[in-house]
């Protein structure tokens, strides 16, 4: 049996009601797919003096990341247990402070595809001239490539999406 897809705005009121208020500065950005769900907090910004420049701001935003990711483990191993076990996907946490923000221990998932000798060939050719270590390290390459060059265009398919998921669900049973 597969486990229940929960909508996201159903995920994220289940993790807002079991991290503690303290770890973010409001609540938590939600985002999931069929296999990982991810969890990212906003900290409060670093209390700097006016004269502190972009380096200083940066160095002290990466450690109140780093400082989160540390005494917060425990507490967010258990939450992530917990949600693996209920919703049957991988939890990944990370944090945004000011600029700055951290993914911890994200998926990489394998995804199988067949590809015909011409787009073999675009994938070596990255390869070959040393943008990519791998064909699949190409073919990730590619579809960063195309979701930042195509940004507005994906986002409306995924509105769309959720458009007929809704549709679907009123539909006869």
């Amino acid at each position: 049996m597969t486990p229940p897809r929960e909508p996201p705005h159903d995920l994220e009121r289940w993790f807002s009601r079991r991290i503690p208020p303290e770890w973010f500065a409001v609540p938590p950005y939600v985002r999931a797919d069929r296999d990982e769900i991810l969890v990212i907090g906003e900290l409060p910004k670093p209390a700097l003096p006016a004269i502190a420049g972009p380096p200083e701001r940066a160095l002290a935003e990466a450690a109140l990341i780093e400082d989160f990711r540390a005494t917060t483990r425990d507490g967010r191993v258990r939450i992530a247990a917990e949600a693996e076990h209920l919703f049957g996907r991988s939890v990944s946490w990370g944090a945004v402070c000011g600029d700055t923000s951290e993914l911890f221990t994200t998926l990489s998932v394998p995804v199988m595809t067949r590809l015909r000798m011409g787009e073999r060939g675009v994938l070596d050719t990255l390869v070959d001239a040393g943008v990519a270590r791998s064909r699949s390290d190409a073919l990730a390459w590619c579809v960063r490539l195309v979701a930042r060059h195509e940004k507005d265009w994906i986002t409306e398919l995924q509105q769309a999406l959720v458009q007929v998921k809704k549709v679907r669900s009123r539909g006869p049973n």
